[in-house]
């Protein structure tokens, strides 16, 4: 491929801290992983944060421990990866799903349309890293009628006493919402350090604690250390101590930690992530923008707003008035150019574990137009200008091919 879609960032500097930590013979979750999670405290301003090892073991962790179970319904967008609804099932739990809007992000109005006594959680996800609309959705879980509806059920439910907003922020690390970092503006906001995340750890996670009172969010976090070590009340760097040997299991956890090989690549990756990393895909996204505003088949995705700034981790390109299949046969004009592109995502309805149970696209009309329509273009760290006009000219041929266009500027 003359342009692939999203190698990670790998250089000297993450090379020598990986390096680093293999000579030093601590491989597993110990002192670089707790400096990972104090930094990204330091970055967000949020109560807590726990370093997991994927973002989706990161979310069941807050579903069990908020003691999510059958028979409770937990809202999610219909358009997101499958992780985010795919938790919900592991519970035994039903994924309510709800369409999204143009912005590809859950649609506030249908959030509430679906409550009902048996909502417990909802999920919303920051597509592409640009952030929900977390007033709207804080204010209607905190609306009387709605807290009146709630049913709780385990200690935790009756603590929180009304419905809890996890954020899917698997996209939005760096993100901002009203001068806020997004990790801080809702009870619980879950990362992803995927390999093909702004940030990455190879695999990884990170779940931001801010449960208001009477939540111990430091205690959470110190419990949620050990359940995800198989309730052992000891990790391995705490056994090492003189006479530390000895421990305990105070319930079957689960084994979903960071390492200390991972953190090490994140430690490099946070320090220069503000200054260096996002300023970077922001002006990739407005490269983009410039180039294909000249274009009436273009429609631009939204990365800023007023009280918004999305982490600009993906350019979702849509194509106005074309058929999912051109849509198809665009792609595979543009790749046959040599340049690598994607499709952010298969709505859930559309895939088949989710079709089989019932789901229906024809609920979700905005998703699937979204979907249809969208081409996401090649967006990281070192793509360069030329590529980024191999990139253009690629989708600018390929459009003009499939549709016949004769005219530049029509469609």
């Amino acid at each position: 491929m003359k342009v692939p879609f999203s190698p990670p960032r790998i250089d000297e500097k993450i090379i020598n801290e990986v390096v680093d930590t293999l000579r030093s013979g601590w491989i597993t979750t110990g002192p670089k992983t707790k400096l990972f999670e104090k930094k990204i405290k330091e970055y967000i301003h949020c109560s807590e944060v726990l370093c997991v090892n994927s973002a989706t073991a990161g979310l069941e962790l807050m579903l069990r421990w908020f003691g999510i179970k059958e028979g409770d319904e937990v809202i999610v967008p219909a358009y997101t990866y499958c992780a985010t609804a795919n938790v919900v099932m592991h519970c035994g739990a039903k994924p309510v799903m709800v369409d999204v809007g143009k912005d590809f992000n859950i649609d506030v109005r249908a959030i509430e349309e679906a409550i009902t006594s048996k909502t417990k959680v909802i999920i919303p996800v920051d597509l592409a890293g640009l952030p929900c609309d977390y007033n709207e959705i804080n204010e209607i879980i905190n609306r009387k009628e709605i807290r009146n509806k709630f049913n709780p059920q385990t200690k935790e439910q009756k603590q929180l006493g009304r419905i809890l907003v996890m954020s899917d922020s698997a996209h939005s690390f760096g993100a901002e919402y009203n001068n806020t970092k997004v990790g801080k503006v809702t009870d619980v906001t879950v990362f992803s350090f995927h390999a093909v995340k702004n940030l990455t750890t190879a695999e990884g996670g990170a779940i931001c604690f801010n449960l208001p009172k009477p939540f111990n969010n430091e205690e959470l976090y110190k419990y949620l250390s050990i359940k995800i070590l198989h309730g052992q009340n000891k990790d391995a760097l705490s056994k090492l101590k003189a006479g530390g040997w000895k421990y305990d299991v105070i319930e079957a956890g689960y084994k979903c930690n960071m390492t200390d090989i991972q953190a090490s690549i994140g430690l490099v990756e946070i320090e220069r992530y503000e200054e260096d990393h996002l300023p970077y895909r922001r002006n990739i996204l407005e490269k983009y923008t410039r180039a294909f505003s000249k274009f009436n088949w273009a429609e631009m995705p939204t990365y800023e707003t007023s009280i918004k700034k999305s982490s600009y981790h993906i350019f979702t390109l849509r194509i106005k008035n074309i058929t999912e299949q051109q849509r198809d046969q665009i792609i595979e004009e543009i790749t046959k150019q040599q340049i690598a592109v994607n499709v952010h995502f298969i709505p859930l309805p559309l895939l088949s574990f989710y079709k089989n149970l019932g789901y229906e696209i024809k609920n979700y009309p905005i998703a699937y137009d979204n979907y249809s329509r969208e081409i996401t273009l090649p967006v990281y760290f070192g793509l360069k200008d030329e590529q980024i006009r191999w990139i253009v000219d690629a989708v600018v041929k390929s459009v003009s091919k499939v549709l016949e266009i004769t005219s530049d500027l029509a469609l």
